[in-house]
């Protein structure tokens, strides 16, 4: 395809991209509205409010934390939409072998993203919030605001369900053959230090909460290098099958020319 035919090709995947965003935000605000999708946001911190609800310093701010989490719900509604045009556009350039196991990987990495985001809603989110309001309560009086409790919140959510995409990411960099399970052997140490430092930046900042993302970070890396191999010895298993198949039978006599 002509490289004017690839940008007009992407102009309409983005703009399919954007209508998609923007239907699953409308139902999105209708389900924040109506459906008690704050609720369950602010139920973690519930217990530890005098009056059990948050406070907000300005007429507005109801008005606009609806819109930014009808905004957080459609990007997620439209979500598979936003991933089949991304495949549609990159599909036609990569090889048989990657699409097999970039296909795979997808649904691989939607219940890594739900496993995570679970994880630090039922665990890590609750022993933040203790630990963080466990300071200076003799002269402190929570008086919560809305929208800096929702942005603390779907950061955490957020960021362990990132970290958990690692073994879906290595699965699609291995068959790429970028990244190798020697490598990655190679690099645990290395990698170690890397998790804990980004363990650190993205927890509040207890040592609670860090450590319960730098356990399953760092037992999601040593899946990743089983999963590497897998792939590599698949790989390999495959190009034996190959050249076993080109070579003649035994006992065949090949033909020689004049």
């Amino acid at each position: 395809m002509p490289f004017l035919d690839h940008l007009e090709e992407l102009r309409w995947r983005i703009f399919y991209i954007l209508i998609a965003v923007g239907v699953g935000t409308v139902v999105g605000f209708l389900l924040v509205q109506y459906l008690g999708v704050l609720e369950i946001l602010i139920r973690p911190i519930r217990p530890m409010l005098q009056t059990g609800e948050l406070a907000y310093f300005s007429p507005a701010t109801p008005f606009f934390v609806t819109l930014k989490l009808a905004l957080v719900v459609g990007i997620l509604l439209a979500f598979p939409i936003v991933v089949y045009q991304i495949w549609a556009f990159l599909s036609p350039g990569l090889k048989r072998e990657e699409k097999r196991v970039i296909i795979p990987s997808l649904y691989f990495s939607l219940v890594l993203f739900c496993l995570g985001v679970a994880m630090a809603y039922f665990f890590v989110l609750p022993i933040a919030l203790i630990f963080l309001a466990g300071f200076q309560q003799q002269f402190l009086v929570p008086t919560i605001e809305v929208g800096e409790y929702l942005t603390f919140v779907t950061r955490i959510l957020i960021a362990f369900g990132a970290v958990f995409q690692l073994p879906v990411v290595v699965m699609i960099l291995s068959a790429m053959e970028i990244v190798t399970p020697a490598f990655m052997r190679r690099t645990r140490r290395h990698s170690i230090v890397a998790i804990t430092v980004l363990a650190s930046l993205l927890t509040p900042g207890d040592i609670a909460s860090t450590l319960l993302m730098m356990a399953p970070m760092v037992i999601l890396y040593e899946i990743s290098i089983l999963i590497s191999v897998v792939i590599y010895r698949r790989k390999a298993e495959r190009q034996r099958g190959l050249v076993a198949s080109e070579e003649p039978p035994a006992g065949a006599v090949e033909a020689s020319g004049p």
